[in-house]
């Protein structure tokens, strides 16, 4: 960990992000459709509209679930 990232955990496991990111980011940079997430943030889950407003802290803890079309 550097100073320009935090910790956090993800799905169980740890990880670091670049500090200010938000959810957002975390979703852009693990390839994920914000549309297609259901995002637990600290144990509760995170409204799609506050996705780009919240910004992840040292520690947050973040469950994501995402959905798979197809048939």
């Amino acid at each position: 960990m550097t100073d320009a990232t935090i910790p956090l955990v993800v799905n169980g496991k740890d990880r670091h992000i670049a500090r200010g990111a938000t959810v957002r980011g975390l979703l852009d940079e693990l390839d994920l459709l914000p549309g297609m997430v259901v995002v637990e943030y600290n144990r509760e889950i995170l409204p799609r509209k506050e996705y780009d407003e919240v910004e992840l802290q040292p520690g947050d803890r973040l469950e994501l679930v995402h959905f798979v079309g197809g048939g």
